[in-house]
């Protein structure tokens, strides 16, 4: 009976690391996300790793410790608001990767928040920004 559970570990430890790299080889990036709902404003607790994709207008985020097949969350450029941008708390350094910039971002009436290392936050906007031609709609940033 051990030994079936035993096997049974393994064999989904190995579903979550070969999920994980054929989404970084596919365009992924590692990047942090809380939802803001679920955890108090002071709160530090609520960071996931997990690995995004952009999909044309969507950013799709893969949870690392998910079983799912499809992502977590996706996020439509055209209805994305980063609200405030900020170096990670001294409490949140134990949750974030080092250097990290957090995006409080509004997406569809969710307030969401985002961490990622410099070269990721600036694909992440470049991404924002370089919405097709004749659409109107796109990134905002809050004032």
């Amino acid at each position: 009976m051990v030994e079936i559970l035993l096997l049974l570990a393994c064999l989904l430890l190995c579903w979550l690391a070969i999920r994980r790299v054929r989404l970084m080889r596919g365009g992924g990036v590692d990047v942090c996300l809380r939802r803001r709902s679920a955890v108090a404003r002071d709160s530090v607790a609520g960071w996931h790793f997990g690995v995004g994709r952009y999909r044309g207008d969507e950013f799709a985020w893969y949870r690392l410790t998910s079983f799912r097949f499809g992502p977590t969350v996706r996020i439509d450029r055209t209805g994305l608001e980063i609200v405030d941008r900020r170096a990670p708390t001294s409490e949140e350094n134990y949750a974030i990767p080092q250097p990290s910039t957090v995006l409080h971002c509004r997406a569809e009436n969710e307030d969401l928040e985002l961490a990622m290392t410099p070269g990721v936050l600036t694909g992440f906007l470049s991404w924002l920004e370089a919405s097709p031609p004749g659409r109107t709609t796109g990134y905002r940033q809050a004032s």
